[in-house]
């Protein structure tokens, strides 16, 4: 049986009501059609379907409008997920893209190039074709990708949209695509850290500032 929890929540500024919503559901037999053939699932994957949930979420894009965004996480975390969107759309934190990983058949570098905000994608990590990553359990998010790439340890970024945000600094915080960029200060990253996710954005060598996981 479908079980589905509702958010809702409304808050008031001076000139207008802006409301979050958001659905969490098991995944359906349309959602599982859509992870197998965009590759984002199979069997074999660390984690089956039943512990899977899909997640419809408000966000503000860089537009500053309200989009209807697509997720899946891991069904322990699903719940968390949605307190910690629901507050970064609060916050006015924009979001550029919010789809399925499976909407690019499962590749990791497509999605990151189309600037899109995922999680769950059953894929090993990047190098270690032996070891599953984060986002195979459904346990990973990566936020704004071209904002907060991955920086290798001899500082090799892959992306080149992403060559200018090597300087992690905002130039104008009133603009919602340089609020995209997370710094270690910034309330969208103590959010997440104080619902207890960590952050690639404070690994020592490496860093992965759009890496948000649960151990």
């Amino acid at each position: 049986m479908k079980k589905t929890l509702l958010f809702l929540s409304t808050i008031f500024t001076t000139s207008l009501v802006a409301q979050f919503n958001a659905n969490i559901s098991e995944i359906t037999p349309d959602i599982k059609e859509r992870m197998i053939d965009g590759n984002s699932w199979r069997q074999g994957c660390p984690v089956s379907l039943n512990n899977l949930r899909y997640l419809q979420m408000s966000y503000l894009d860089f537009n500053g409008q309200t989009q209807m965004g697509e997720m899946i996480v891991h069904k322990s975390i699903a719940s968390n997920t949605v307190y910690i969107f629901e507050n970064l759309y609060h916050m006015n934190y924009a979001i550029d893209k919010m789809q399925l990983v499976s909407d690019y058949n499962g590749n990791d570098w497509q999605s990151i190039e189309n600037d899109n905000t995922s999680a769950f994608n059953c894929r090993p990590v990047s190098g270690k074709k032996k070891k599953w990553s984060k986002h195979a359990y459904g346990k990973a998010i990566d936020i704004n990708p071209i904002a907060n790439p991955y920086i290798s340890k001899t500082g090799h970024i892959s992306h080149k949209a992403s060559y200018k945000y090597r300087k992690r600094r905002h130039l104008d915080i009133n603009n919602f695509a340089d609020r995209a960029l997370l710094l270690a200060s910034d309330p969208a990253t103590k959010v997440f850290k104080k619902n207890g996710w960590s952050w690639g954005g404070e690994w020592r060598s490496m860093k992965d500032y759009q890496h948000f996981f649960m151990k």
